[in-house]
């Protein structure tokens, strides 16, 4: 059995080492592999995966592709469609399944590294690119009131609480200092950090008690925005989880077992980036 994780570029990807780590330990005969698919050669790729033949039993999608698997799949699952992207596709009775685990791993690390976070009713999503769907969708489904998402387009945060309902507000970048007052929790799900890029200094200080921050970027593992919380004694929680719990259902369902993710895993991952 073989599956793989398709983006472009790919070579940055920790999932082969994620499943192939999984894998060895449930002494699974198969294969986990990176494979560089060109937005142009996307569709001729799931073709291929949708053949008899393929070698794939199926995969993860990633940036830039995950819009463009959820539409090209035979079928796609409430979560998926409620997203409107996919990040895992799987060959079943000859058709080619798709569903999105992002928000799923999104809660799985908060509930792993925040117990209660869902209690915290406001929250602050900061970006609203394809990364920002899973996230809010998490929170509505946790049954957060007021999830305020800001963008420097309005069209693309509105285009967000248009589709998830009247719990998502729109905003522009300029409201962040006020919508952080009393507010629970704050998200980065923008590049902003990705590899130490610089980020605008924010003040968190008026959030509630118990206040978390999080970020989706997970290199580096304390990017600049969960610095500036700590160092304004708020509590934070990294997006390296999210990436290891978001691989848990589609590696049970290519391979028939479900995996955990515990603190081996994660102490494997760091290593490779160099954390440890």
């Amino acid at each position: 059995m073989h599956a793989f994780v398709a983006g472009h570029p790919i070579n940055h990807s920790k999932s082969p080492l994620i499943h192939g780590t999984w894998l060895k330990r449930h002494g699974i005969e198969g294969s986990y592999r990176a494979v560089d698919v060109a937005p142009q050669d996307f569709e001729d790729f799931i073709v291929k995966l949708k053949s008899p033949s393929s070698e794939f039993v199926g995969g993860n999608i990633t940036i830039p592709h995950k819009e463009n698997a959820f539409a090209l799949a035979d079928e796609v699952d409430e979560t998926a469609d409620y997203i409107g992207a996919a990040n895992t596709l799987w060959r079943e009775n000859g058709r080619l399944k798709a569903t999105n685990t992002d928000a799923y791993g999104f809660a799985a690390n908060l509930d792993e590294k925040s117990t209660g976070w869902q209690n915290l009713e406001t929250a602050v999503v900061y970006g609203a690119g394809g990364a920002s769907r899973a996230v809010i969708v998490a929170l509505v489904q946790r049954g957060f009131r007021n999830v305020h998402v800001l963008n420097r387009t309005m069209e693309r945060a509105q285009g967000l609480a248009d589709r998830f309902g009247a719990a998502v507000q729109a905003h522009p970048l300029g409201a962040l200092d006020e919508l952080l007052q009393g507010a629970g929790l704050f998200v980065n799900t923008t590049s902003l950090g990705l590899e130490g890029e610089t980020v605008p200094q924010i003040d968190f200080s008026g959030m509630r008690q118990g206040a978390l921050v999080t970020d989706i970027v997970y290199v580096p593992l304390k990017t600049a925005f969960l610095q500036q919380a700590e160092e304004q004694g708020i509590k934070t929680a990294d997006g390296l989880g999210m990436l290891l719990h978001q691989a848990v259902p589609g590696f049970e369902k290519w391979f028939g077992v479900r995996p955990v993710v515990d603190s081996e895993l994660r102490n494997i991952v760091e290593s490779a980036m160099g954390v440890r």
